[in-house]
């Protein structure tokens, strides 16, 4: 046990998290229980790139293991690249041997919040509202087949049909890609003819150098 909270010392540090305003800078997870018709409970792990809001990955299953949230994570970064930094509550399938032994493999920097201080996971926390309120609270699942149907069309509509307001309205996916333009126009000189990128660098809460990043 003392070797395990070591390890779990050493790779999820509390102290100040430093972003800077790109995709994949950060990624925070959490999850979301509902249940079927039948009374059944599931539960849906979120995953959210912090910069872009974009949703990475909504999974929906009656159990999700640490086991099973590194194959998702790995999956992830072979498709999307890899991530900066993790932000995620102290659960136990986000604490496991599991997950510290993966983060360590992968040199990635896991940091968990404060017990008790879910606002310092603030962005996928207010995604989960979001979710509750449009598609949970509104929605009766048949079972594990449709959930996936339908929360898979959510988060596809959320990341390209929904304007955020941290965004300058754009939807994530939009501003993902102006926020990915205006990040390699940097290597365009000044007198150059070629047109530049007008879009915000940042959203939010996310200053365009590596700073401090507000919780939430």
């Amino acid at each position: 046990m003392r070797k395990r909270r070591a390890r779990r010392k050493a790779i999820g540090t509390r102290a100040p998290i430093l972003v800077e305003a790109k995709a994949n800078a950060r990624w925070s997870l959490d999850f979301v229980h509902d249940q079927f018709a039948s009374g059944q409970r599931f539960r849906i792990l979120n995953i959210m790139d912090d910069v872009t809001r974009e949703c990475l990955a909504a999974i929906p299953d009656t159990s999700i293991s640490g086991r099973r949230v590194v194959r998702e994570l790995t999956e992830l970064i072979e498709r999307r690249g890899k991530p900066g930094m993790i932000v995620s509550d102290n659960g136990t399938e986000l604490t496991c041997n599991a997950v510290l032994g993966w983060c360590s493999d992968h040199k990635i920097n896991w940091h968990y919040i404060a017990p008790g201080k879910p606002m310092q996971n603030g962005f996928v926390e207010s995604f989960n509202g979001r979710m509750r309120d449009e598609l949970l609270n509104e929605t009766m699942f048949r079972n594990l087949a449709h959930a996936r149907i339908v929360i898979r069309d959510w988060a596809h509509d959320y990341n390209t049909n929904r304007p955020h307001s941290a965004l300058g309205y754009e939807t994530p996916e939009a501003f993902a890609k102006r926020l990915i333009s205006a990040t390699d126009c940097h290597a365009t000189p000044y007198e150059s003819s070629a047109r530049q990128s007008v879009a915000k660098l940042a959203p939010n809460g996310v200053s365009t150098r590596k700073a401090l990043v507000q919780a939430g």
